[in-house]
């Protein structure tokens, strides 16, 4: 595991049976980057990745 992996796995052990929409997530996400405006070109490139994962290439 790398260290960055520490957040995901604590998120998966805690949150992790629970569900949540989309529209939860993104409102988080948003939550986030206006407390942490210096994240927001890699929280914006996760959004992206997650939006783009079923597209066909």
């Amino acid at each position: 595991m790398y260290f960055t992996d520490r957040g995901i796995e604590e998120l998966d052990d805690q949150r992790g049976d629970e569900q949540v929409s989309l529209s939860w997530l993104a409102a988080r996400l948003r939550d986030f980057v206006d407390l942490n405006p210096e994240f927001e070109t890699p929280v914006d490139r996760l959004a992206t990745w997650l939006a783009r994962l079923d597209d066909d290439d």
